[in-house]
């Protein structure tokens, strides 16, 4: 065992066997695990980038019955695709998602393993790793934020991006990487929690140097605004303008066209809430009867669903 902790060689094999037990009793039932298929496999650690567990399992499934191969996405439309998506958000993903299986396609190939894994668009270390050891069972290490999480308590510090790694790499089942992984993973995920560590939980917690909550960190102060939009609607259809297409959020998805109105000049007939990164918005959508000055285009209801809509659109409409 290197520096980074003080492990022994039995430690390390009582640690994986503890795990992997645990992993084969108490993991949650998703709709990925058991795949082998690289292609699906990656487009679940995509979807999980950023995005909650619950709402990937939803979106997984359908996602895969529109695409369910590769070469069927790279096939498919820009716009198709961001509808698909549509709701995930941080659609840079579902950008480097298609251009990679563009690159697959035209390789004729899924890459075999982590290091050409690593070389498709939006692919980063953890990423490649993940595919490969789950869906090849090549001896690599994953470390993401639940993975280190576990290492920092393990080792009672906070470990640097290099340690972890090593750290991740020594603990590693050789035999067994797809699973272990998953097993780290899903540690973090579900009992090795940030605030409140369900240690009486914990398969390992007797080789933890921490046992118990970390220091609180400051939290990210939440900033506060207001979105105001306008519902126009003729003969069934409603009208959409689409975002510019070098903006840095949500850049060429279709949305409600802005309003100007003031509550004093009318109430809307919808008000919500929604937050994007660090803002929470309240959301309020006003009836207009003409387009104005607006830019944009008319989309029947009925097909509204195959638009690349921003998430909060999708919201907006489906409460409509």
């Amino acid at each position: 065992m290197s520096a980074t902790v003080k492990f022994t060689s039995g430690q390390v094999r009582d640690f994986r066997k503890r795990l992997l037990r645990w992993f084969h009793r108490e993991q949650r039932k998703l709709p990925w695990r058991g795949e082998a298929d690289p292609y699906r496999i990656l487009v679940s650690e995509i979807m999980l980038q950023q995005t909650r567990v619950a709402v990937v399992q939803e979106r997984y499934k359908s996602f895969l019955q529109q695409f369910p191969t590769a070469e069927k996405l790279a096939r498919a439309r820009e716009q198709t695709v961001l509808a698909a998506w549509s709701g995930l958000g941080y659609y840079r993903r579902a950008r480097a998602l298609h251009a990679a299986a563009k690159q697959v396609a035209d390789n004729g190939a899924f890459p075999r393993n982590s290091t050409a894994l690593a070389e498709l668009p939006g692919v980063g270390r953890y990423t490649a790793a993940a595919v490969a050891s789950i869906a090849y069972a090549e001896p690599v290490a994953v470390v993401d934020g639940n993975v280190k999480r576990v290492l920092g308590r393990l080792s009672g510090r906070e470990l640097q991006e290099g340690e972890n790694w090593r750290f991740a790499g020594e603990l590693l089942d050789a035999k067994r990487p797809g699973d272990f992984n998953q097993a780290m993973m899903e540690l973090g995920a579900t009992v090795c929690l940030p605030g409140k560590p369900q240690c009486e939980l914990c398969p390992v917690v007797t080789l933890c140097a921490a046992r118990g909550a970390e220091a609180k960190r400051q939290k990210t102060s939440r900033r506060k605004a207001m979105l105001k939009y306008s519902l126009i609607q003729r003969n069934g259809d409603v009208f959409l303008r689409q975002r510019p297409k070098d903006v840095s959020l949500m850049a060429g998805m279709w949305e409600l066209p802005e309003s100007n109105r003031s509550g004093s000049l009318g109430q809307p007939i919808l008000k919500l809430k929604h937050s994007i990164t660090v803002t929470d918005y309240t959301v309020m959508v006003f009836r207009e009867t003409n387009v104005g000055h607006h830019i944009g285009r008319w989309v029947p209801i009925s097909k509204v669903g195959r638009v690349a809509l921003t998430g909060l659109t999708r919201k907006i409409l489906n409460k409509l």
